[in-house]
């Protein structure tokens, strides 16, 4: 029973450690940076499977894949970067630059919103029935979003 309870508890603190070490990097926004990992990882492997039942496997379009995902955080890293370096800039020169606060948020939500359509395509290739909601919703949400950013931009501009 004693071998039970310590491994509990070394399960428990190596849990207790991801946690904190993922808040103190993502701050307490970080299950939105691990949500899009899952997706990361659910489309990639969603796409393996269509290629594999579509017998149109290939490895170089799966590395093509993993560099993309990679490419992908660097974008939000360069997203939030801008929008910090920016604000920064912004109040040091005495411009209002507030909705650029938005450029890392608003990068993220799109690939959210393309990572969940991506994996939603490759399961209706390879045969499930996705519900209609689903599908619409996503594109609902991605142009709801596009009106938001654009009348963000707009409203500050003036």
């Amino acid at each position: 029973m004693e071998e039970i309870v310590k491994i509990f508890n070394k399960i428990n603190s190596a849990i207790s450690v991801i946690f904190v070490t993922l808040n103190a990097v993502f701050g307490t926004e970080w299950v939105l940076f691990a949500g899009y990992l899952i997706l990361n990882i659910l489309d990639y492997v969603t796409g393996v499977v269509k290629a594999r039942v579509k017998k149109v496997e290939n490895s170089n379009k799966g590395i093509i894949g993993i560099v993309k995902k990679v490419c992908y955080w660097i974008l939000i890293v360069v997203a939030f970067l801008i929008s910090y370096l920016l604000m920064e800039l912004g109040s040091k020169l005495n411009i209002n630059l507030d909705f650029i606060i938005f450029f890392g948020w608003f990068t993220l939500a799109c690939l959210i919103i393309n990572e969940a359509r991506s994996i939603i395509e490759n399961l209706t290739e390879i045969g499930i029935k996705v519900p209609k909601f689903l599908k619409s919703g996503l594109k609902v949400y991605q142009e709801i979003l596009n009106k938001t950013i654009d009348n963000e931009i707009n409203k500050d501009s003036k």
